[in-house]
């Protein structure tokens, strides 16, 4: 009988767990939606009580249904979020949410104690953002509630703390680590030196790559425990085992996320001003990263497109790429748009006149036309100074012909690659415990990759 991995996949959203065999196929899953609970400022935060007894519960189900011998477990968590815990074991705080307001007055003493924003930026590859560094959280912790912090023995990142449950061994791992936490300083490898000068590193585990697994011990067989990774860095793992050529990957959905795993740069002053960051690989490189919110945009504007030219909400979804009409808008090209959400990054019009607009066929290919240019500079600014040969495409996009086409357009010299893959963190989280290399197959029979002919238009 084949043994079966678990993964735990912990969303902001949606909590799930997979099994998948031997050869990484899916053979079961299941998905959980919790309601939030508040912290001690009213601010939503994850109910850690629920998400630990849900895990626990299908654990046990799990582990006592023959028919999926358990070979190993592992976690995958989003990040920028910590369990701190004390000498005994016990959760001291709720789980603070990342969208939690950081105080400006803090955020200034820090600054003015340890650098300007832009020189801690450039050092941890994690522009300004608050909670949702994990670091600040740890110095809002120290001084809003010294009480709390002084009873701290260990700070786990999410995804170690889930295993931590398991294990009750106590880690820190480079993929948490590096996640845009303004902790890491990438320059010297190493933390960042206020994290030394204000005792925080005396909080957090010995690290550990993302390899790393604990056997359980059980009655007749080994279980083997994973300590976790972060999501970001487990949905990039199978593509950097499957192709070790330089690439891009673009993450598209809410979020339009371009991922460099190859890049050898620090990021520059330019670079942190534009947004970019830094994610981490499991053997400790930076992933230089950057990210607009592309998807928001073009629900927004579809949905007022579709009220004005009387379509039905999933009329976009049919979509194909139309040569003529590209041509006739990008010969006489400005934009028309009016964004809500990428409107500062750009030159718009005050307001969207759509009866400018010959069709909802025109006006969907201007909308594209108009994110694109921005998707182009996001990821060009992702690419740098690597010699970047192919872009893997995932995410809600990656079967969006008119995407595809204007990013052939864009990237005429570069191979365009789209894949499917609801489960990549999962997958990666899945991987990562085996430490097992993979065939350049794996995508095409893992991931449903297609390959995309760049359109030929005549301008």
């Amino acid at each position: 009988m084949k043994k079966t991995g678990v993964i735990f996949d912990i969303g902001k959203t949606h909590k799930k767990c997979f099994l998948f065999d031997e050869r990484y196929q899916l053979v079961r899953k299941t998905y959980k939606i919790f309601a939030e609970t508040k912290d001690e400022d009213g601010h939503p935060a994850d109910d850690l009580d629920a998400i630990v007894k849900w895990i626990k519960t299908i654990y046990h189900k799990l582990i006592n249904d023959k028919k999926y011998p358990i070979s190993s477990i592992n976690f995958s968590t989003y990040g920028a979020t910590l369990v701190h815990l004390d000498a005994c074991g016990k959760v001291l705080t709720p789980l603070y949410n990342y969208t939690k307001p950081f105080p400006p007055a803090l955020q200034a003493a820090f600054h003015k104690k340890y650098g300007n924003e832009l020189k801690i930026a450039q050092a941890t590859g994690s522009p300004p953002a608050g909670m949702l560094s994990a670091g600040f959280q740890l110095y809002w912790l120290k001084k809003t509630q010294p009480a709390i912090f002084k009873k701290i023995k260990w700070s786990l990142h999410f995804p170690q703390y889930l295993s931590y449950l398991f294990t009750g061994i106590p880690l820190s791992e480079f993929t948490s680590i590096g996640c845009h936490t303004s902790l890491w300083d990438y320059g010297k490898n190493d933390y960042h030196d206020w994290v030394y000068a204000e005792k925080i590193d005396e909080k957090l585990p010995p690290i550990v790559p993302a390899t790393t697994s604990i056997n359980l011990g059980r009655v007749n067989e080994k279980l083997i425990i994973g300590i976790g990774i972060h999501d970001s860095s487990a949905a990039l793992l199978p593509y950097i085992r499957a192709d070790r050529h330089p690439f891009l990957l673009v993450s598209t959905g809410t979020w339009s996320v371009s991922l460099n795993p190859f890049s050898e740069e620090i990021l520059s002053d330019d670079d942190i001003k534009k947004g970019c960051l830094n994610y981490m690989r499991i053997d400790g490189r930076p992933v230089k990263a950057t990210r607009i919110f592309f998807g928001k945009e073009y629900q927004v504007q579809i949905e007022k497109m579709c009220a004005y030219f009387k379509k039905g909400k999933n009329a976009h979804k049919k979509m194909l790429f139309d040569k003529r009409t590209f041509q006739q808008l990008n010969n006489q090209f400005k934009s028309k748009f009016c964004f809500e959400y990428l409107g500062e990054i750009r030159e718009q019009p005050d307001k969207t006149d759509y009866s400018a607009f010959k069709s909802f066929k025109a006006g969907y290919h201007q909308l594209m036309m108009e994110l694109m240019i921005l998707q182009k500079e996001s990821m060009k600014l992702a690419i740098g100074k690597t010699v970047v040969k192919k872009i893997y495409i995932d995410g809600g996009f990656a079967d969006n012909d008119v995407f595809i086409k204007l990013l052939g357009f864009h990237f005429p010299d570069v191979k365009i690659r789209s894949t499917q893959s609801p489960i990549g963190s999962a997958l990666g989280a899945a991987m990562v415990i085996n430490d097992e290399e993979v065939s350049k197959k794996f995508l095409k029979n893992n991931y449903a990759m297609k390959k995309h002919k760049p359109e030929l238009i005549d301008l």
